[in-house]
């Protein structure tokens, strides 16, 4: 899947054609990040990116203790991927970059702190996801 920032500065392919797994983050930090109701994430095994990107990173403390490092573009300013420090496992990728994303497996977490009303029927959680 091709991933895009706003200006097209940062460009390059997801590791496999589709998500691991796609989240809709209700917590306030999301809606922060995403300026909307809620924040878009696609899961992706980890890997690489490019190099000499224009990226720039926003490093940040987590509500579960961790630090979460959120890649943006230097250009435009969009955020393109966050990275736990830690988590050699996944990274997950802004939705709104990832072109052709399939939204309709999209789940929802921190419900709890939602500003929206969360469609009835979807995979929910109040808080994260337990493993």
């Amino acid at each position: 899947m091709d991933v895009v920032c706003q200006c097209g500065a940062i460009r390059f392919k997801t590791p496999t054609p589709a998500p691991l797994d796609i989240f809709h983050c209700h917590c306030t930090e999301c809606r922060k990040q995403s300026a909307s109701a809620f924040g878009t994430s696609a899961i992706f095994p980890a890997f690489t990116l490019p190099p000499d990107l224009p990226l720039g990173i926003y490093t940040r403390q987590t509500d579960s203790g961790g630090t979460l490092d959120c890649y943006f573009c230097t250009k435009c300013g969009t955020r393109i991927l966050h990275i736990g420090r830690g988590n050699s496992r996944t990274v997950s990728i802004k939705g709104g970059c990832v072109d052709a994303l399939d939204w309709s497996k999209a789940k929802h977490i921190w419900c709890s702190r939602a500003v929206v009303k969360i469609p009835e029927g979807v995979e929910r959680w109040d808080e994260e996801p337990i493993d």
